[in-house]
């Protein structure tokens, strides 16, 4: 089995960056939203999903992006 590339710095920091930011966005939300949609949830159920359903579609979005030739890999 071919040894896959490790994932990229820039990747990992949109990740994080876009885990921070939904972390905001559910505190903001749940202070001064309705949260209709995700009212049969818990409320840290609800603030978990808010935060890694953008955090899993920027790391999907930022790894199927083509990266920049970097030269010969040695694997």
């Amino acid at each position: 089995m071919p040894k896959s590339a490790p994932t990229e710095a820039k990747v990992k920091a949109s990740t994080v960056g876009t885990f921070l930011v939904s972390l905001v966005l559910a505190v903001l939300n749940d202070l001064n939203g309705d949260a209709e949609l995700l009212a049969p949830l818990p409320g840290w159920l609800q603030a978990l999903v808010i935060a890694l359903v953008p955090t899993g579609v920027t790391f999907l979005s930022g790894w199927q992006a083509r990266h920049t030739p970097r030269g010969p890999v040695n694997l």
